[in-house]
């Protein structure tokens, strides 16, 4: 499947770009996994990265867990890319839909941010990342992404000095992508 952008536009001087397409084919710095808290990468974005990128991204999260134990829902961790075109993998802990009463909004703005902060703490130009929770954890795809959108503005407003230059917001399905488009306009709007 080819990669295709369906919308580019600066904040903060920073590129947000809207993407349908295969997140394991972009050329960025970091792809985010959509993962669970034990780094087991079986279906979805997760089993997509792995079989793209190779064994050795399981291994390095096995060893994680092994190491820190579990990523906390809205946390993060961090491994090589593999065969990937990125450097690296942040995997992104987002929270299972469970009709909106266990604080889960707060929780995926938090896996969001803390996607964004990593990195730019390793320094990274370029981040590609999925609606994390919008797929099998059942999170409606119009809240994910207001709450992409709302996040990204935080912390752009929060790291005027960021390494980070490009943001691309990349979905396999048309309807995320509407979805992402037509949510866009929160960013666009904000003052950061």
């Amino acid at each position: 499947m080819s990669t295709k952008e369906l919308k580019r536009f600066k904040k903060a001087g920073i590129d947000i770009v809207i993407v349908k397409g295969d997140i394991t084919t972009e050329k960025v710095d970091a792809i985010v996994n959509a993962a669970n808290s034990h780094l087991q990468h079986g279906g979805g974005v997760a089993g997509a990265i792995v079989r793209a990128g190779g064994e050795s991204i399981q291994r390095e999260s096995d060893e994680y867990v092994k190491e820190n134990g579990p990523v906390p829902t809205g946390g993060v961790a961090v491994t090589g890319a593999g065969n990937l075109k990125a450097k690296y993998v942040i995997h992104a802990v987002g929270p299972v839909w469970k009709g909106g009463k266990a604080d889960e909004e707060k929780k995926l703005s938090e896996a969001v941010y803390n996607s964004l902060k990593k990195a730019h703490e390793l320094g990274l130009c370029s981040i590609s990342m999925p609606a994390i929770s919008s797929g099998i954890f059942g999170f409606p795809k119009e809240r994910c992404a207001e709450i992409f959108f709302e996040t990204i503005a935080r912390f752009l407003k929060e790291h005027k000095e960021t390494s980070l230059k490009e943001i691309r917001l990349c979905n396999i399905d048309s309807e995320t992508c509407e979805i992402f488009l037509e949510k866009s306009e929160i960013l666009q709007k904000e003052e950061v």
